[in-house]
């Protein structure tokens, strides 16, 4: 239960919400005792990008740097969601977001689960390497 894992901004737009969840719980835990919680750029684009007060996203910006920042080059990243993507869509399925292409490309090449609340990434995990966390507890 402490080895890294790769929160979806599903997971901290909720933890920041106050939404109880698994998943939120986890992050909770995570970040209480200061375990592993690398960020990819996609997460922290769409977590800052929400966020309506000016003091609040100063606040979390700042925190960020703190946080283990997962890195692809630029083009790297791009191609190999843009192939996840397509490998799925030639299977029939047709993933709402392709930005979550990205962040799942990032856990598949990272080798870390992903936890989230998003059933895209549920969809994804089936027909690819991705590995999610999965709330053993029911």
């Amino acid at each position: 239960m402490n080895d890294p894992l790769i929160f979806d901004s599903s997971v901290w737009i909720d933890y920041a919400k106050k939404r109880e969840s698994p998943q939120t719980k986890l992050l909770t835990y995570y970040l209480e005792n200061e375990l592993e919680t690398p960020l990819v750029p996609t997460v922290i684009q769409e977590f800052l990008q929400g966020i309506r007060e000016d003091a609040q996203h100063q606040k979390i910006k700042s925190a960020i740097r703190w946080y283990t920042r997962l890195e692809l080059s630029p083009i790297a990243a791009a191609i190999g969601a843009s192939d996840l993507f397509r490998s799925l869509r030639k299977k029939g399925l047709t993933i709402r977001k392709s930005h979550d292409c990205k962040i799942a490309f990032y856990a598949v090449c990272f080798d870390l689960e992903l936890v989230h609340n998003d059933s895209d990434f549920d969809l994804i995990s089936t027909h690819s390497p991705l590995k999610i966390w999965k709330n053993n507890k029911g």
